[in-house]
């Protein structure tokens, strides 16, 4: 079915409303910021961009949509995806909710910057949430202005659609467009703000709804409100599990720890750092939501978030992240109390969290490795120093466990300057190794090379496995860094071409090998290349 935009064009996009159709809406309708309460939603229009521009889109996520390449470049889309054109039937509007943040309670939150425009139907019948971020004010702006600047837009557009290719649960973005509206924003908090160009992100979710919707009300004691949205996320997200009841609701919330501890396995895989995984940044649906400062490890550093506003406290630290969530668990637990009849047994739902992602993460690591772990005392040292090592030595994590696959296992008398060859590329400062350092190294990999002798796995096998498992390309932050510098002065080439490339993470690409390597010396104290602010 095509509909028709108040100009009369057609669009073959049929947008869906059932999450309004099925939640309480706040009536009042002036776009104010305010309380809301006893309200799922608001309703808002988007600001008008002055002058949208598309810069990209993507491919696969428009193919998954029935969007051929002639409407995702023609002005009907950027106008659409820029909030500047309405469908017939569509009723933007941006949901109520809270959160703890930094550990913190605070209250009413909700879409401040985000205005979703209702749901799409894929080719295969799946349900897609969609909505725009950066597209002006709504009643939960509180002290933001509604807008996004083209730097943090760039940003998530290259991390979701790169977390998605390298097989990690996400949010999907569709497109980024650029305004032509300047934003005020003080990068760093220092005093010094500054006018940056605005741009707005598509993204899209099987759900945007986060543990911080069902805190709010729980908090508030709306009772109704927590039970509608829980049966709606059950119904609509979870509808295998049957219809809405006590014991479902206690089977939901199991689901959702163990969909959490794959998420933040897979987090550990890849060396991704969330670093704002506060209750209202966590999706109920186990996806990575809201890519604000985030960052993939460079060299290995457990301690390491890339948060400048957590760089004290360092809550949101990369090996944080599993407490973190189980934290975040525990606190929708105590929201959705109210529905069950038995409280006390969500409880086991933190356990069969600890218990899924250390079981999970066994499972990844051991592909990184491409050997056998059999959880022995021997085994759990083995991996343990093998951390120990790549934190102490702050050896690159991604290009150490890719070069890992190219060791000549089959050559156990090979001095310790040709068997350590082909890991050299991981390493930032080797000529600061000590010997001690260098033996230790030296002895980690000898233990590893017996280990894959015996493998049942062939030689090849083993590579295969582990180059399906170790991303030859991430999305390292003085890359986006690059390329956003560039499309600030309207170069948008670098931003299409890391595009291509973190469509395939897991391919050599030969052409492109300089974006694999380690970060560059000079890049590693710059602003937007070891750590961001909020500000977006």
């Amino acid at each position: 079915m095509k509909s028709l935009t108040d100009d009369g064009l057609i669009s073959p996009l049929k947008f869906h409303d059932h999450f309004i159709k099925a939640l309480p809406g706040d009536p009042e309708m002036s776009n104010y910021r305010r309380g809301v309460y006893g309200a799922c939603y608001s309703f808002v229009k988007p600001a008008k961009a002055s002058s949208p521009n598309l810069i990209a889109y993507s491919t696969e996520l428009a193919n998954d949509l029935g969007l051929k390449p002639e409407f995702c470049n023609s002005p009907l889309f950027t106008g659409l995806f820029s909030g500047n054109i309405i469908l017939d039937g569509m009723k933007p509007y941006a949901s109520c909710y809270g959160g703890h943040q930094f550990g913190t309670w605070a209250g009413q939150l909700g879409d401040g910057r985000c205005i979703n425009l209702g749901e799409l139907e894929t080719q295969n019948g799946q349900m897609l949430s969609v909505q725009i971020k950066g597209s002006g004010p709504t009643p939960y702006s509180r002290m933001g202005d509604g807008f996004a600047v083209l730097r943090s837009s760039i940003r998530e557009f290259l991390a979701s659609e790169a977390m998605y290719h390298l097989g990690v649960p996400t949010t999907r973005a569709l497109s980024i467009i650029q305004t032509g509206n300047s934003v005020v924003r003080d990068l760093l908090y220092d005093g010094n703000p500054r006018l940056e160009p605005g741009a707005i992100v598509c993204r899209t979710a099987t759900s945007f709804v986060r543990f911080g919707h069902f805190e709010l009300y729980a908090a508030r004691g709306d009772i109704e409100c927590l039970k509608r949205l829980a049966d709606y996320t059950i119904i609509h997200q979870f509808p295998h599990l049957g219809a809405p009841s006590s014991d479902i609701y206690t089977q939901w919330f199991f689901e959702i720890c163990e969909r959490t501890a794959r998420l933040i396995a897979e987090w550990k895989r890849v060396g991704f750092v969330h670093g704002v995984m506060n209750t209202d940044n966590m999706a109920i649906t186990g996806d990575t939501i809201d890519y604000g400062p985030f960052g993939w490890l460079d060299q290995y550093d457990e301690n390491w978030t890339p948060n400048l506003s957590d760089n004290s406290v360092k809550r949101y630290r990369f090996r944080f992240q599993v407490e973190i969530a189980k934290w975040n668990l525990f606190q929708l637990a105590r929201a959705i109390s109210p529905l069950v009849k038995a409280p006390e047994e969500l409880l086991n739902g933190l356990d069969l969290f600890s218990h899924r992602v250390e079981n999970t993460w066994h499972q990844l690591l051991a592909k990184k490795l491409g050997v056998t772990l059999g959880g022995t005392d021997s085994d759990t040292s083995f991996c343990e120093e093998l951390f120990n090592i790549l934190q102490s030595l702050r050896i690159d994590m991604t290009v150490f466990f890719r070069k890992l696959a190219e060791l000549e296992v089959d050559r156990t008398q090979h001095n310790r300057a040709v068997l350590l060859a082909p890991l050299k590329p991981a390493f930032y400062d080797s000529a600061s190794f000590s010997e001690e350092d260098w033996c230790r190294l030296d002895s980690w990999v000898r233990t590893y090379v017996k280990k894959v002798q015996v493998s049942e796995m062939s030689n090849q096998q083993r590579i295969a496995l582990m180059n399906r498992s170790n991303p030859k390309f991430i999305l390292r932050n003085y890359l986006a860094q690059q390329a956003i510098e560039k499309a600030e002065s309207g170069d948008f080439s670098m931003v299409m071409t890391l595009a291509e490339v973190l469509r395939n993470p897991y391919e050599e690409q030969h052409s492109f090998e300089s974006l694999s390597e380690k970060q560059p010396e000079n890049f590693r104290k710059a602003s937007g290349n070891c750590a961001l602010s909020c500000s977006s």
